[in-house]
């Protein structure tokens, strides 16, 4: 069984480790196999390409790459970078995450 993730798809995250340290960005994929996850506009790399029918000029494209699930921190609703936790709410009884920072509910 694979562990849990702190990171979702959909997530706001900042990177605090590596060439991108400091950057924020979405949660465009996670690969939970891998333990990496896809930020947007972060690690950004140079992808070299031969013309084809989608892109009939070819060339150098840049996308953005992998970045390790340890390297990322959730943003809260504050806009600071926290650590998460799993609580019961009492409301509904399912499990949320949690800022432990603030202590608000992440989405």
């Amino acid at each position: 069984m694979q562990k849990k993730l702190h990171i979702k798809k959909g997530d706001t995250v900042m990177i605090i480790a590596g060439d991108s340290k400091g950057q924020q960005g979405k949660v465009l994929m996670v690969e939970k196999a891998k333990e990496r996850a896809i930020v947007e506009g972060a690690n950004m790399v140079s992808k070299h390409t031969k013309p084809n029918a989608k892109n009939p000029q070819g060339g150098i494209l840049k996308k953005e790459a992998p970045v390790n699930i340890t390297n990322l921190m959730v943003i809260d609703g504050t806009g600071k970078a926290t650590r998460t936790g799993r609580k019961r709410d009492v409301k509904s009884d399912t499990l949320v995450r949690y800022s432990k920072k603030s202590g608000e509910v992440i989405k």
